[in-house]
């Protein structure tokens, strides 16, 4: 059995306890002065049940990596970048649906990556799969370098590195920035 690292569940508690607070909206309630108290200790209990529970499946080298700026990263990521590339690739796809001359020229690239941590490669893989016309179907390693097999609805490029700069847009570079 895996020890219980405190510094894994207090990091992993306190990231759930900020997203409970974002998610019940009572980050708006503590700024005008008038959170519950009930909401309140509910967000503790139940983040620092997950935070022992899960903490050191998390959490597996620095415990307060996302603590900090990388937080607001990760926040401006969820906020704005991401859902950005996501309304770019929904009006792609919707388009290529409804249009018959928009082509369709499905295929499987292999594009590099300069992602080194296992989560900033996952949260890459994840945003290229979430995002319509595209899906990560594997991440390897070969001689050093990682590389994506990404299906895409229209394979415009067998490059590996022009193909991975449209796919992948300005996604690894936050990547990146916030996991590295």
């Amino acid at each position: 059995m895996k020890k219980i690292k405190i510094s894994a569940v207090l990091s992993t508690a306190i990231l759930c306890f900020i997203f409970w607070l974002l998610i019940t909206g009572q980050i708006i309630s503590i700024f005008r002065g008038r959170p519950s108290t009930q909401v309140l200790i509910a967000g503790v209990l139940v983040s620092a049940a997950v935070g022992f529970f899960s903490g050191r499946f998390f959490i597996h080298k620095k415990a307060f990596h996302l603590l900090g700026a990388r937080f607001i990263y990760l926040l401006q990521y969820c906020f704005y970048i991401f859902p950005q590339e996501l309304w770019k690739a929904n009006v792609d796809v919707a388009l290529r649906a409804l249009s018959k001359d928009l082509p369709v020229n499905p295929g499987i690239v292999k594009v590099p990556s300069n992602l080194r941590t296992d989560y900033g490669q996952a949260m890459l893989a994840d945003s290229i799969t979430l995002t319509p016309g595209t899906i990560t179907m594997d991440i390897v390693e070969e001689e050093g370098q990682v590389y994506y097999y990404i299906h895409w609805i229209n394979v415009e490029t067998e490059d590996p590195v022009e193909a991975g700069e449209m796919i992948k847009g300005t996604l690894e570079a936050w990547s990146g920035r916030i996991w590295e």
